[in-house]
């Protein structure tokens, strides 16, 4: 391909693909560069460094796994939304491993203050939960409920970590329903009682 035809788009995207295929671990400048038929240092007039590869990936990663949640639960609410949103979650993080696997990387904090699909995840996901009745901290614990439960159970599935017999779909519709039941029947603190709530 020629030099002239580079963006930074277009090597994110052949990152996002290289992931997919190899790995996210696998994604390196050389590997693009070799893709594209170029030397590594034409690639650097697009990227910083490796590391601001793959933050663009994960970005990138991160916006297209949030518009399809949003799709999915879009005029849903309760444990339709929660269905859907986990769903999708998972559909995505099966279809794509390695632009999965960059969404789970760890980005700077300034970084994901200035991105509009890391932000819009945090609105649908909060906005989900505060349907069931959750206000922080409470918040907060749920969506780390929500994300340690769907990764584990995505990485297990995806590595052919469930053995045994029972189908693997039926047991995560079981999951969903029982997170859906954690939620309505969420342990809260004193402190932290949703307003109006009453107590026992």
């Amino acid at each position: 391909m020629a030099r002239a035809g580079l963006t930074t788009e277009r090597v994110v995207a052949a990152a996002a693909d290289l992931a997919d295929e190899a790995g996210f671990e696998n994604v390196t400048v050389s590997a693009l560069a070799r893709h594209f038929g170029v030397k590594d240092a034409s690639l650097y007039s697009h990227i910083r460094s490796l590391q601001d590869l793959r933050t663009r990936l994960a970005l990138a990663a991160g916006g297209e796994l949030i518009d399809r949640i949003a799709a999915a639960v879009a005029g849903r609410e309760g444990k339709d939304a929660l269905t859907a949103f986990a769903g999708a979650y998972r559909e995505y993080a099966l279809a794509h491993p390695g632009r999965y696997a960059a969404t789970q990387s760890r980005v700077d904090p300034s970084v994901v203050a200035g991105s509009p699909a890391l932000l819009r995840t945090a609105e649908i996901t909060y906005g989900m939960l505060r349907a069931y009745g959750l206000d922080e901290p409470d918040l907060t614990d749920a969506v780390r409920l929500l994300r340690s439960t769907f990764h584990g159970y995505c990485a297990l599935e995806a590595g052919g970590g469930f053995g045994a017999p029972r189908d693997v779909q039926k047991s995560w519709d079981r999951a969903v329903d029982a997170l859906h039941v954690a939620l309505e029947h969420w342990p809260h603190d004193e402190g932290t009682r949703p307003t109006g709530t009453p107590r026992a």
